[in-house]
């Protein structure tokens, strides 16, 4: 019998570093990473012009691949799910992935100042031009009025990063 492999998930403002570390973990851990942005650019090209937009895709997205990332976590694979955990609902769905099919999770929250995300996403503009007209002062400003910060209760076990006291 296989043993079903681990769920990475990360919470973090945008800007936060979610991808970075994300990437940066699946290659350490040789784990299949599954990227949302890499999907919906794939899927949707030209079609996510506002955040509506993605709200609608990315739900579309979601019940394709749910299916998908359970059958590689029971064929014993760690996947690492560049998705953001930054709400509750969002949190729910993605452990459920896991709790469904009796897979580990392992939850990650990225703490990140406002001021930090922002120098980290008009960085990320310059190194990535074709993001520049989604990552954006008002869109990041539009999308933290939603976040929500994890609570113990949600995961066993949150491991924090504090990018501030870094």
């Amino acid at each position: 019998m296989v043993v079903a492999g681990s769920l990475l998930l990360f919470c973090g403002k945008m800007g936060a570093g979610k991808s970075t570390e994300a990437k940066k973990i699946a290659l350490e851990r040789n784990a299949v990473l599954i990227s949302e942005d890499d999907w919906l650019a794939t899927l949707y090209p030209d079609q996510i012009k506002s955040f509506e937009d993605y709200i609608n895709y990315s739900g579309l997205l979601r019940s394709l691949l749910k299916v998908h990332v359970q059958n590689i976590l029971q064929a014993g694979a760690t996947v690492v799910m560049d998705f953001p955990a930054n709400t509750k609902k969002q949190r729910a769905w993605l452990k459920s992935l896991a709790t469904e099919i009796q897979a580990n999770i392992e939850f990650t929250y990225l703490k990140v100042s406002n001021e930090l995300c922002l120098q980290q996403i008009a960085r990320r503009c310059i190194e990535q031009p074709n993001r520049a007209a989604f990552d954006t002062e008002a869109v990041f400003n539009h999308v933290t009025q939603y976040f929500e910060e994890p609570s113990d209760g949600e995961f066993y076990n949150i491991k924090v990063i504090d990018k501030e006291t870094m």
